[in-house]
């Protein structure tokens, strides 16, 4: 089953009101907090908030405020805080903020002014819920803690290096971003590394001939850009971390951390208190996106060549906002001291924020952080986040605001290693730390080799201090993937004497070039199967050599099995997110030493590495196109890229995996068209979801965004989208669509441009045609002319009735009714069943292993209407749970938990699509005294005709609510029965009666 271990995910499932709570102070606090009732009474918990105020901040203000100028900045230009008008509407602001603070009885902490108009402050229960009745204030939001997000070289897989590649296009490496500064936004920075070296920052202003060369005027460093405006920043000195240490790459570094040093002691912390690094997250992203040309690096006696960042002139500027506690709920960053970061960047005039940072739910768009990005792209500034590293589950993304480019991870060709097996197999995988042949070893799993009283479940997968050093060593031991970090197995093998590790995945998943403890190769499935139990046997011998050394190859670029999928649920799928995707598996870049055993490189991979390549990528592009907005290059990085594929070599079609692909910088510099998008967009995009922002801006359909792909996440009937381009080449441009199941229609379908930087607009009419109802299809739209191709993805989700997918009623005779509004006037209404199958008895023990709950699966047919499984336990005091799954590509493949934890659960199917479906019963706890859980099952099919009878036949009109009714007679009443109501398309109602 493609899921690790379903107790524990029933167990988190179970306990996920824990940990929905926001952090607003940590645990073990030395003073107690109000007593609960204090907090429930107004329902806000005391702490740390940020409240956002209604009025504009620098960014994004246009005048209104009687005696005070407009402080956004023009097309192409910077926001200029120490102007006299910018000076004078942050004082109003902040003055604003002191009397809201003041009418509840509270001190402002931090003001913010740039690009979010609020504060921070310390709030009581009542403070709060007055907050949020006062006028003015959009919202009130507790301060939480965010974490950072966890060809072989990138730079050379994109096509950034060699002689036709981007860099030369830009003229070299030395030329290659030039005139811009990337803002980091993270852990910090470690100054010495070798990636950041550059010659001191001197006091000479810059030459004609170098016009971008940064210096310093006193303590500020100043650099003249290329899009006219001026950079200044300064390096902020703190613990271990002097001025001196910024230069002419490293150009300014500064820290905030009011939020998250107030709340976390001196004792508790691991880190610096100041811009330097304490985990090495931030000097990865900012190397990997900025870092200097051309650094030979040596990892573990293993040459690994030079890296390059991805825009190697560019300049880097830190906003250390995330810190290092010793224990992992210390660690990350508050909400507060984030966007205290962003203001500052905005401030200080970087043209690029790289932001690897994510919470495990979806933030809404108005969020603070979203806020403060919002004012930063009004501002001409481009934000590539991380996507979140939650996948392969769908709808785990994080930062899917539309002036966000959010970023999904994807693999480069690996750096193999092969397990060569004492009876000649060989299977290749993925290695970095196997620089020579280990020589034949005696390959054993950790059951064989565990200490005394240790599991065999904790043994295979080699949990810290499961291995008996008097069995391990001089052994190769093969570890199982999962539960524990990976390369927390690595450090058990060599704890207990191990000279090397084959990490094996049990199913399909991504397989990671870890710096392992010892020299270690990761396999997938299914060679990792086979070398498992092969291990299993007595006398196993084992060699680890480098390189691939089979004749099998591992296709490329894949999605990683952790990058988060979409669809985002703050847009309910009417905004297609990840955006594109990037390498972000087994990237090599500069870390910090002391939190990365020693080395000052290491391959780290997330979708936080995946978002500074398309950072650096915009550093490029603004470099060239200074002028650009930030959602034409988005636009151009997106409607450029390619397809990403399969384990198999297949191209992978879910958009919800890569957006709109690979990003290929070989062609993002020759867009031919541009979708752009500005204040009026991104407001009209809010007010059309439910946010109200008081700017007067009419509402939009979400999904006539003018975002450069389309999706509707629920489309009745027909849907008519709108868009608009700009042309960079002008030229005749002939459009081309395809949705499978769906009727796509562009109008007009040809556009002419007779100039750069003319706009047209276009409407796409979506209408369901054969698709099932219901089921996510996806295509493509693109635009040919001029020599150029213009390739949007699309994505829609078609419904031939809006009902609801269930209804109850009781009875041995009776009727239940619901609305129903279709797309499609006259459509027929059908009813099947009444189904209702005997009662099975089973059992299940709490604690079974994934392989020993009890199994049931049906065999859906397209003559399948509906599928119900009832469960009840026999002792009401017990608990049942049941997990629905789908068998696909031979593997069970878990979908969702059904349960509340009480003594009965039902799982349902409304027209589901042909294949083996099924569930299985699990239990978290037995009944008192009892060794397992009793229970009954029923499993209802409905295929046929029966004695459920609804009314009407057909659909009266479109698009209006009707009422449908479904009634039957004759049925038991000490059993569930169950029928169907069928729209088109295989959309319908489950009917469950008693």
């Amino acid at each position: 089953m493609n899921s690790p271990n379903l107790r524990r995910r029933a167990a988190l499932l179970a306990g996920a009101a824990l940990i929905t709570t926001a952090l607003v102070a940590p645990p073990g606090s030395a003073t107690p907090g109000p007593a609960p009732e204090s907090a429930n009474r107004f329902g806000f918990a005391p702490g740390r908030y940020v409240v956002t105020l209604a009025d504009k901040p620098l960014a994004t203000y246009q005048g209104g405020v009687t005696g005070l100028k407009a402080t956004k900045p023009a097309a192409g230009r910077k926001v200029d805080v120490n102007s006299t008008s910018g000076k004078a509407y942050r004082a109003y602001l902040n003055d604003k903020h002191a009397q809201v603070a003041g009418k509840v009885g509270a001190k402002v902490d931090h003001d913010y002014s740039t690009t979010l108009n609020g504060f921070a402050a310390a709030l009581s229960s009542q403070q709060v819920n007055e907050l949020n009745k006062t006028p003015g204030v959009v919202s009130v939001v507790p301060d939480q803690l965010h974490h950072a997000l966890d060809d072989r070289n990138p730079t050379d897989f994109l096509k950034l290096s060699g002689s036709n590649g981007v860099w030369n296009k830009l003229g070299g490496t030395a030329s290659a971003g030039k005139g811009v500064v990337v803002g980091v936004v993270d852990t910090g920075i470690w100054p010495e590394s070798e990636s950041l070296s550059g010659p001191k920052l001197g006091t000479e202003p810059p030459t004609a001939a170098d016009p971008y060369r940064p210096y310093l005027d006193g303590s500020t460093t100043v650099m003249e850009k290329a899009d006219g405006s001026t950079f200044t920043g300064s390096c902020q000195t703190g613990q271990d971390f002097t001025a001196d240490l910024c230069n002419t790459k490293l150009i300014s570094a500064k820290y905030f951390g009011d939020g998250w040093l107030s709340i976390v002691p001196p004792e508790r912390r691991a880190d610096y208190v100041s811009p330097r690094d304490g985990e090495g997250h931030g000097t990865h992203t900012a190397t990997t996106a900025a870092g200097k040309a051309n650094v030979d690096v040596v990892l573990g006696g293993r040459d690994l060549g030079k890296v390059t960042g991805v825009a190697p002139a560019a300049k880097i500027a830190v906003y250390k906002a995330l810190w290092e506690g010793k224990a992992a709920n210390d660690s990350g960053g508050l909400t507060s001291d984030i966007v205290s970061a962003i203001d500052q960047a905005v401030a200080d005039g970087v043209d690029v924020i790289n932001y690897s940072v994510g919470s495990t739910i979806e933030s809404a768009a108005t969020d603070p952080i979203q806020l403060a990005f919002l004012s930063a792209a009004s501002a001409g500034v481009f934000v590539s986040a991380a996507g979140g590293n939650s996948g392969p589950d769908a709808s785990t993304l994080d930062n899917t605001s539309p002036w966000v480019t959010t970023v999904g991870a994807t693999t480069v060709a690996p750096w193999n290693g092969t397990v060569v097996l004492g009876n000649g197999q060989k299977y290749a995988g993925v290695s970095t730390t196997v620089s020579s042949a280990t020589g034949s070893k005696p390959l054993v799993t950790g059951v064989a080799v565990k200490k005394a009283g240790v599991s065999d479940a904790d043994a295979l997968i080699c949990l810290a201090n499961t291995l008996d050093p008097a069995k391990t060593a001089g052994k190769i031991v093969a570890c199982d993937r999962g539960i524990s970090a990976r390369v927390d197995k690595s450090a058990e093998v060599q704890r207990a004497g191990g000279v090397g590790m084959v990490l094996l995945n049990l199913f399909d998943q991504d397989v990671v070039g870890d710096s392992h403890a010892v020299p270690t190769v990761h396999l997938n499935t299914p060679g990792a199967l086979t070398v498992r139990s092969y291990a299993a046997q007595a006398g196993a011998t084992v060699e680890l050599v480098p390189g691939n050394t089979t004749t099998s190859t591992t296709p490329y670029p894949q999605m990683a099995d952790f990058s988060s999928r979409g669809p985002s649920l703050s847009s309910n799928g009417n905004l297609l997110k990840p955006d594109l995707a990037a390498p972000g598996v087994n990237v090599l870049a500069a870390v910090a030493p002391p939190t990365n055993g020693g080395q000052n490189y290491a391959f780290l991979s997330g979708t936080s590495m995946a978002a500074p390549h398309i950072a650096g990528l915009a550093a490029l592009y603004l470099s060239l196109h200074p002028d650009w907005s930030p959602m034409a290059v988005k636009s151009a990085l997106m409607t450029t890229a390619g397809d990403v594929l399969t384990s198999t070599g297949a191209v992978d079609t879910n958009p919800f995996d890569a957006g709109a692909g690979e990003v290929q910088p070989s062609k993002m510099l020759d867009p031919g068209l541009v979708y752009d998008s500005g204040d009026t967009d991104w407001l009209g995009y809010l007010e059309g979801t439910g946010v109200k922002t008081g700017t007067g801006v009419p509402a939009i359909n979400p999904s006539d965004y003018n975002a450069p792909s389309i999706s509707v996440g629920q489309l009745l009937g027909t849907q008519t989208i709108t868009r608009r381009v700009t042309a960079v080449t002008p030229g005749l441009y002939r459009a081309t669509v395809s949705v499978p199941g769906m009727k796509a229609v562009v109008t007009p379908s040809i556009l002419n441009f007779s100039k750069a930087g003319q706009t047209k607009s276009f409407t796409v009419r979506l209408t369901l045609d054969t698709g099932d109802s219901g089921a996510t299809t996806n295509g493509w739209l693109t635009w040919q002319g001029a020599g150029k191709t213009v390739r949007s993805p699309i994505v829609v989700v078609p419904t031939s009735v809006l009902a609801p997918t269930a209804v109850s009623g009781t009875g041995a005779s009776g009727s239940t009714s619901f609305t129903a509004t279709v797309g499609k006037a006259g459509v027929p209404i059908r009813s099947y069943g009444v189904v209702s199958a005997p009662l099975v008895p089973g059992a299940v023990p709490a604690g079974a292993a994934d392989a020993d709950l009890p199994d049931y699966p049906v065999t859906v047919t397209s003559q399948t209407k509906a599928v119900q499984w009832n469960i009840k336990t026999v002792d009401p005091a017990g608990s049942i749970w049941l997990v629905l799954y789908k068998v696909v590509n031979g593997q069970m493949q878990a979908l969702s938990f059904v349960g509340d934890g009480s003594n009965q659960a039902s799982a349902s199917l409304a027209g589901p699509t042909p294949g083996v479906w099924g569930v299985l019963a699990i239990t978290l706890s037995n009944p008192p005294g009892a060794s397992t859980t009793e229970y009954t099952m029923q499993t209802n099919v409905v295929t046929g005709g029966g004695s459920l009878k609804v009314t009407p036949s057909s659909a009266p009109g479109a698009f209006k609510p009707f009422q449908v009714t479904a009634s039957w007679s004759g049925l038991p009443t000490d059993k569930r029965s169950t029928g169907f109501v069928e729209f088109p398309n295989r959309a319908g109602t489950v009917v469950t009666i008693n």
